[in-house]
């Protein structure tokens, strides 16, 4: 496929998938919301706190976060690439097996309509834009890994006294710690640190700015041929799964990046790997994005999903397995808890 052709395929799937524009970014960006035609969420590249000056245009498709001068783009395609960390053909690919559109799998060249034809030039200056753009991304994500090992180095074991260990109910397993206080999750990706999620004292959480987020990843446990293997989203469900069940953990951090989780281990582990996605069930959230990005993200990558299952008389407000566990430890102190999660899970579950 020759340079224009491919440019024309990813304008044309990047036209063809705004009809879905708010399916793909509620999956992409689980935890926004709609606020007129626009969805509102955090910048899950840059370890947003709250929603606010990340949005997405659910007409047009362009995106924009007035928090980074750098982080913008013109349409669905550009934002699955950003959020991703891949090339602008590998997220048109991406959306066009999800949509079935048919764009790169067909023989058929794209309708008049969608492959408008572009001058040289212009499609010469949005190729070295993006080239630019990525070229730039890379420079970040140097610069956050230096400064995550850096850190890392500096650190010491976490105490199991923590206020947020505490509050979790759960040991700090290899955690490190700052001189200030702050408890320091190390995400793995490509075999590398490459990013640091931060826990202040009060539970606040962060990035390292910059840092590679998407694909990147928190380990627990020790991944053995023929056990499961569970994907999560933040490190407290996979610190309780692992110390509850004793299998290894792949702790995604978000919503938003269980797919690419699930994929990267896909590709480490091999077809016949026991991959698990264990999400969250947002109950008291419209359209429970936890459990419809761990459903697609399974589904994507031939894993099987189970979700917490909720007790009679247990409250509404739980929604992951961190909340199962702390609730069940309170009504059934000590040994029980083992138990209540074996149930929880099934024979999944069980060491």
């Amino acid at each position: 496929m020759n340079e224009h052709a491919t440019f024309a395929k990813i304008r044309a799937v990047a036209q063809r998938a705004l009809p879905a524009a708010e399916r793909l970014v509620a999956t992409w960006l689980p935890e926004g919301k709609r606020q007129g035609s626009e969805w509102v969420a955090r910048n899950p590249a840059r370890g947003d706190r709250a929603a606010g000056s990340f949005g997405v245009s659910l007409v047009s498709g362009k995106w924009n976060d007035f928090a980074s001068h750098a982080a913008h783009g013109s349409d669905l395609v550009s934002l699955y690439a950003y959020l991703h960390g891949c090339r602008q053909v590998d997220a048109a690919m991406a959306i066009d097996r999800a949509l079935g559109l048919g764009a790169f799998t067909s023989s058929s060249s794209p309708s008049d309509s969608e492959a408008a034809p572009a001058s040289t030039e212009a499609i010469a200056e949005r190729a070295q834009r993006e080239r630019q753009a990525q070229a730039e991304q890379r420079r970040r994500h140097r610069d956050a890994e230096r400064r995550a090992r850096w850190l890392w180095d500096a650190a010491q074991p976490a105490s199991p006294s923590h206020p947020y260990l505490v509050a979790k109910a759960l040991p700090p397993f290899k955690l490190r710690q700052g001189g200030d206080g702050t408890l320091l999750v190390p995400l793995y990706g490509d075999g590398r640190l490459v990013n640091l999620q931060c826990i202040g004292i009060d539970g606040r959480k962060r990035f390292l700015r910059g840092g590679r987020v998407a694909g990147a990843y928190a380990t627990l446990g020790r991944v053995t041929q023929g056990a499961p293997l569970f994907i999560c989203e933040g490190w407290a469900t996979g610190a309780t799964l692992h110390h509850v069940t004793g299998r290894a953990v792949a702790c995604a951090m978000h919503a938003g990046n269980l797919a690419a989780v699930v994929a990267r281990l896909r590709e480490r582990y091999g077809a016949a790997a026991r991959l698990i996605v264990t999400g969250d069930d947002d109950r008291q959230t419209e359209g429970n994005p936890g459990r419809q990005a761990a459903i697609v993200a399974a589904e994507a990558h031939g894993a099987r999903v189970v979700f917490p299952r909720w007790p009679v008389g247990s409250p509404d407000g739980l929604t992951d397995f961190n909340d199962l566990y702390r609730w069940r430890l309170g009504r059934l102190p000590g040994p029980s808890s083992q138990a209540a999660m074996n149930d929880a899970f099934g024979e999944e579950g069980r060491p």
